[in-house]
């Protein structure tokens, strides 16, 4: 089963890698869009990665982040019920990865930065919401390893995919050709690059429509602070 709990492990390493030769540092910041909301609160570097190392390492019951899922759902147009992942003793709503317990080799570590992944429900299907931020451009090429999976697609058309997100803007929605992923870049309070996975299903398949993804992302994207 595909869930937040994954791990940058050397088996993924080869398609972060490929991501990263080709996008290098053509990712610039950019003063359209981004996560909005309040200063005090505003997404940074540096937050991401307090909380990132303030999640279990085992993962967590909750998510750390201030996402509401319902009202992202709900702006989004998708029906039925939206929420946490249920406590079935398998997959956490949330886990963590870079910041202090990042390791030598791991991209977390080559670029420093952080990772939190949550997992809410919505419908039949699970949501996969990844947030990270790095010091470098891009930090999308972190979540490199997660899209072939989530997506179905072989491992160049997913690194192809990332190339492309890595160049968008703050604040642009880039929608997989599955349908069932989005990114957004997020424009960060202070230096570094960040972005916003949001993967519906796995395999390519989900009962959530294209733009209810697109939309989902979106909202997800507006909501973004750290407590």
């Amino acid at each position: 089963m595909t869930h937040a709990r994954h791990r940058l492990a050397i088996a993924a390493a080869a398609l972060t890698a490929a991501a990263l030769m080709t996008t290098g540092c053509q990712s610039e910041d950019s003063d359209s869009g981004g996560g909005g909301g309040d200063e005090a609160a505003a997404l940074s570097l540096s937050g991401l990665t307090a909380i990132a190392d303030d999640v279990p390492k085992d993962g967590a019951d909750t998510c750390p982040l201030s996402y509401d899922i319902g009202a992202a759902a709900k702006a989004a147009g998708v029906d039925g019920e939206a929420g946490p992942v249920g406590a079935d003793g398998d997959t956490p709503a949330a886990t963590a990865e870079g910041g202090e317990r990042a390791e030598a080799g791991e991209p977390l570590a080559e670029n420093p930065g952080a990772l939190v992944s949550c997992t809410f429900r919505i419908g039949a299907d699970d949501v996969q919401v990844h947030t990270v931020a790095t010091r470098d451009p891009s930090a999308i090429t972190v979540l490199a390893p997660t899209i072939s999976p989530l997506t179905g697609m072989s491992t160049d058309d997913a690194v192809d995919y990332v190339n492309t997100a890595a160049k968008a803007d703050a604040g642009e929605v880039l929608v997989a050709d599955s349908g069932n992923v989005a990114t957004v870049r997020l424009k960060l309070d202070g230096s570094g690059d960040a972005a916003l996975l949001v993967g519906a299903g796995e395999g390519g398949s989900a009962s959530l429509e294209r733009q209810q993804v697109e939309g989902l992302a979106r909202a997800l994207a507006e909501q973004v602070r750290v407590r």
